[in-house]
């Protein structure tokens, strides 16, 4: 049997709009390119990361601790939305741990 591969001229089948760069004198309105990074390191990230892991940590406690001193303006639907955010931040910081340990001991069984 033989191989078919249709043959498509893709470039002229391609519509032009107002977004294109250069055309008829019209100044392109694309952004700039997504793979830009938007933090310096993976030090920086991961330090932030832990910075923002100990807040939500925290937060139900400061929160209940605000509702047991009589603060009005906390309600203990707040307390539970802040421990489940906390339970979310605690299994996505544990995957991420050990996602970091998988790649590490990949790394480390590459033989050079």
């Amino acid at each position: 049997m033989g191989d078919f591969y249709p043959s498509y001229n893709l470039p002229a089948r391609i519509q032009h709009t107002k977004l294109d760069s250069g055309l008829y004198g019209i100044p392109s309105a694309r952004m700039e390119r997504m793979e830009t990074p938007a933090t310096g390191d993976f030090k920086a990230v991961f330090s932030g990361l832990v910075e923002n892991f100990n807040q939500e940590l925290n937060a139900p406690d400061n929160l209940l601790k605000d509702v047991m001193s009589g603060n009005n303006n906390i309600d203990i639907h707040d307390v539970m939305t802040a421990m489940a955010k906390s339970e979310i931040t605690v299994n996505i910081a544990t995957t991420a741990v050990g996602k970091v340990i998988q790649a590490y001991d990949k790394v480390m069984q590459i033989q050079v």
